[in-house]
């Protein structure tokens, strides 16, 4: 049994101890927080996700909260034409094993939470904030605020995209602008009109910007984000409202249906996107670094939630094979760096295709879509992700 210590509360710190907690070892989490209560938006959850959960005994849960969407459709951002991609449903349980799953990111981390308090209830603390770390020949320490040095056999750095753990560890890497700004919000589904409440995963592509949209909570919310090529917001923040007005701006050349949905939300939030390039390593002896800490990615593949459970449960299971802690870590370190650099990079190549020129007009849109979308384009570009399997992936 190890001592692990997890820097981090949010899904992939709460994953990684809800899967070492139940293989026997002995977790303590630290939580910067006073108060544990996840904000934000929706979180898509594909097959090489939500098996993980499952596999955690978590799937009763899950099963409250999710929206399982019937099938994923391109739209033409300015004439709403559709073209269906592909079923979400009982395909993805039949193709790949597993359900696709759409979540409020709030729901999703309390029942996560609810996990770890049930199996350790004396596992987290907060009002924690983790500000580095030192390293003995057998002991991780972490570094709070206040002044506390905590000892164990190994350190996860769970503590997200501005990571204390990784900023000393290997320096905060170059955040670069990528000229493009994302509105977020979140519209009950009842001030829809009837052919808005379809229980679908919608990106709307455009040239210059693209809009996603899909159900939540069991379909009572629908989940909106508006990505548009902007140079003038540089706040990477999730939590910075802006103004219907602005929003509109942004979108004023988009369909009927985008404006109908912006005017539905109560607070539009906007946040810059910056790229980063990904790590090298994430390990460093006895300290790691998994989730947006290791590899903070774009959202146009919809996987920085799966990347983290995916990390959570390799390293769950290196740290089961090796009694030498060191040992454990690299052999978690060997098993992801190429994908999840892979998927920062595939997120990254989205951004052109959705916001691709041809999209300007409807003719361009038509011919462009049915040739960058066909079914074995589309196949090869996600389905070596969902086909990814985090409990049995060789480590």
């Amino acid at each position: 049994m190890a001592d692990i210590l997890i820097a981090g509360a949010g899904l992939g710190g709460l994953t990684s101890a809800l899967a070492l907690i139940q293989r026997g070892h002995r977790v303590r989490v630290f939580e910067q927080a006073n108060e544990l209560r996840e904000t934000g938006a929706g979180v898509q959850l594909g097959a090489n996700g939500t098996r993980i959960l499952i596999a955690l005994g978590l799937e009763p849960a899950m099963r409250q909260i999710v929206c399982a969407a019937t099938a994923k459709e391109i739209r033409l951002g300015t004439t709403g034409q559709i073209w269906p991609v592909f079923d979400l449903g009982e395909s993805s349980v039949e193709r790949f094993g597993a359900p696709y799953w759409m979540v409020h990111r709030g729901d999703f981390h309390a029942v996560l939470l609810d996990a770890v308090r049930t199996a350790a209830p004396d596992a987290i603390r907060t009002g924690c904030g983790c500000v580095g770390f030192s390293q003995t020949g057998d002991t991780a320490i972490l570094h709070l605020a206040n002044g506390d040095r905590i000892d164990g056999d190994v350190l996860i750095g769970a503590d997200g995209v501005h990571s204390q753990i990784r900023q000393q560890m290997s320096g905060a890497g170059p955040a670069c602008f990528t000229g493009l700004m994302a509105w977020r919000g979140l519209v009950p589904m009842d001030r829809l009109a009837p052919h808005q409440r379809r229980s679908v995963g919608a990106n709307w592509l455009g040239a210059g910007g693209h809009v996603v949209t899909y159900p939540i909570r069991r379909g009572a919310l629908l989940n909106f984000v508006g990505v548009v090529e902007r140079d003038d917001w540089h706040v990477e923040s999730w939590n910075e409202p802006g103004s219907h007005a602005e929003c509109l701006r942004d979108l004023a050349n988009w369909h009927a249906d985008v404006k109908a949905v912006i005017r539905a939300i109560d607070t539009p939030y906007k946040w810059a996107l910056l790229g980063r390039e990904p790590l090298t390593a994430y390990v460093q002896n006895r300290v790691c670094l998994i989730g947006d800490a290791a590899h903070p990615t774009l959202p146009f593949l919809a996987q920085g939630a799966n990347m983290a459970l995916e990390d959570a449960m390799v390293i769950a299971r290196c740290l089961d094979l090796s009694s030498d802690p060191g040992e454990a870590l690299r052999r978690y370190q060997n098993a992801r760096l190429d994908r999840t650099a892979a998927i920062v990079r595939g997120s990254s190549d989205n951004t052109r295709r959705f916001h691709n020129p041809a999209l300007a007009s409807a003719e361009g849109a038509a011919a462009y879509v049915e040739r960058e979308f066909r079914p074995e384009k589309i196949r090869q570009r996600y389905d070596w992700l969902y086909e990814y399997d985090a409990l049995t992936v060789p480590v």
